[in-house]
């Protein structure tokens, strides 16, 4: 599945970065302090696991907080592991 054309809305009411698909949102959880954004928690509903959704969506949220020039304290075990997988992030962690 193409995740390109699908657009990160940041709901900042609720502080998520959410991707909708297929009628099913996924989110990641964050807060902002300062120049610092946490990612706290990242959940994508059960009929979209396995799709590439939840990376896709770190993938996404990470070009957002780049653009705002905020830097990234990844307090979520998936985005940890997504760093890992994708060092070039790197450069947007606190």
């Amino acid at each position: 599945m193409k995740f390109e054309d699908i657009e990160l809305v940041n709901n900042e009411a609720i502080h998520n970065f959410e991707l909708m698909v297929d009628g099913h949102r996924s989110f990641i959880d964050y807060q902002v302090r300062g120049e610092k954004i946490y990612l706290i928690h990242t959940e994508v509903p059960e009929a979209l696991q396995g799709r590439g959704v939840a990376e896709a969506l770190v993938d996404k949220a990470f070009t957002y907080i780049e653009s705002k020039g905020l830097k990234v304290v990844p307090l979520c075990a998936y985005v940890q592991i997504f760093l890992k997988k994708h060092p070039e992030w790197n450069r947007v962690v606190a």
